[in-house]
């Protein structure tokens, strides 16, 4: 919204600042972290009288999960709400990018709304059927990948592009909207499983959401583009406004959801990341590049299913439980002990991610 302020400009004057995608960004990050600040004490003490008994805590999960009864969830609203204003009031609302990552974040983030407000009514950890939760996502993440391919350039539209290797594409054709659909609901259901300690899910969240907003900003300007040797797709750079306004909102919720956490952010929160992170990597044509700086929660969500397969093969478990962070509290690991060791192998795999920016 704020972009509007260049038609007063005359090139040289304050309003000329917001033409500035950096420019931009950094205002909304600064606005999300203080929405995040100002709000986030208001909100907890809402929810928590509005829920009572918080989020119900499974009676299969480890011991110490035990003194987080009372808890109250549905934190996500405080990221949504900080994330949402932000890049209405920083980014260019013309930009159809900013729309399809904005409207996959806002789906999913009611998918998981519905669910809390399950699980917090019925004071069961169920919730809304998987079925409809898995149905209601493809939609929204089939519809969004066939609006990013509409906007590609012709020539990535339905391709595959890959890390370090520009000219190797493979044209998906009609299977490109199934390939995104896997991307954005994989991302979400895996940033979900990964939700499960105190503060454990949201920084790496934000590296991962960092890192592909640097990569939004390379593969959106034609010079960075072919400098680091990356596709480039024009219009993607206007997510870094959204990429810095994820930042600022995740911060401002992680001030309260530090161990011991106040709050959780829920499914509310978990399925709109993750399905944050997906929309911005099948716009950005790095869909793969995601499965490297989100490898944590690729590693979560493979230790689910090779526990599922296995055990339905075995009636033996590979994992003391699964997703694997619980595998480690088992093993005696101290929760902040995990959580920070998660933190540093996500900083690591950014690194990697951003690699793939310059190969020669």
């Amino acid at each position: 919204m704020f972009y509007w302020f260049t038609e007063f400009s005359d090139g040289g004057d304050f309003f000329n600042l917001f033409r500035y995608i950096t420019f931009r960004a950094g205002g909304a990050f600064v606005t999300a972290l203080i929405f995040g600040f100002l709000f986030g004490r208001p909100l907890i003490e809402l929810l928590r009288r509005k829920q009572g008994k918080g989020q119900p805590i499974r009676n299969d999960g480890p011991q110490s999960h035990f003194s987080k009864a009372g808890t109250p969830t549905m934190g996500g609203l405080l990221i949504l709400s900080a994330l949402m204003i932000s890049t209405l009031l920083w980014a260019r609302l013309d930009n159809p990018y900013v729309w399809i990552v904005v409207l996959v974040t806002l789906g999913f983030g009611l998918i998981g709304f519905a669910d809390d407000y399950a699980k917090v009514t019925k004071q069961n950890t169920k919730g809304v059927s998987g079925k409809v939760r898995m149905g209601l996502g493809l939609l929204i993440a089939a519809l969004a990948s066939y609006a990013a391919a509409q906007f590609h350039p012709p020539e990535l539209t339905n391709q595959l592009a890959f890390p370090f290797f520009k000219n190797a594409l493979v044209n998906l054709g009609i299977f490109f909207v199934p390939f995104g659909m896997i991307v954005i609901v994989g991302a979400a259901n895996a940033v979900n499983l990964t939700d499960g300690l105190d503060g454990l899910a949201i920084m790496p969240v934000l590296i991962a959401g960092g890192t592909l907003g640097v990569i939004s900003y390379v593969v959106g300007n034609a010079n960075f583009a072919e400098y680091l040797d990356v596709h480039f797709v024009p219009g993607t750079g206007e997510l870094l406004v959204f990429s810095a306004a994820l930042f600022g909102a995740g911060l401002g919720f992680l001030w309260y959801n530090a161990p011991p956490a106040a709050v959780f952010m829920g499914d509310t929160g978990s399925l709109a990341l993750g399905g944050a992170l997906g929309a911005i990597a099948v716009s950005t044509k790095h869909e793969i590049v995601l499965a490297i700086v989100g490898g944590l929660f690729v590693i979560e969500a493979l230790s689910v299913i090779i526990q599922v397969l296995y055990y339905k093969r075995t009636k033996k478990r590979i994992f003391l439980m699964a997703p694997i962070h619980h595998h480690f509290e088992k093993k005696g690991w101290a929760e902040p002990q995990i959580v920070i060791r998660f933190w540093i192998i996500s900083v690591i795999l950014a690194m990697i991610g951003l690699a793939t920016l310059k190969v020669r």
